[in-house]
């Protein structure tokens, strides 16, 4: 049994994540550099399924490792655009 963990955004990582779930862990702490929004409270959660880890921001961002593949998947939110039309 593997126990998961919490962390502050921009904050080391835990240890025993794969290579490719740290970059994409970067990737999306570098877009959210970018963007004018507070993040200082923002935390990232990890959770191991399978054996595989599970990481979420507090935005909803989703990290989900493959092990077949050696790929991670990131999954943002939804986000509601400000659109005039109601139609599709």
């Amino acid at each position: 049994m593997q126990l998961g963990t919490r962390w502050a955004l921009g904050a080391p990582l835990p240890s025993r994540l794969p290579e490719v779930v740290e970059i994409a862990v970067q990737a999306v702490e570098g877009d959210l550099a970018g963007l004018d929004t507070d993040t200082s409270s923002w935390r990232w959660t990890l959770t191991w399924l399978e054996g595989k880890p599970v990481i979420e921001l507090d935005d909803g961002t989703i990290i989900r490792y493959n092990a077949v593949e050696d790929s991670a998947t990131i999954t943002q939110p939804a986000t509601e655009s400000e659109d005039d039309e109601d139609w599709i």
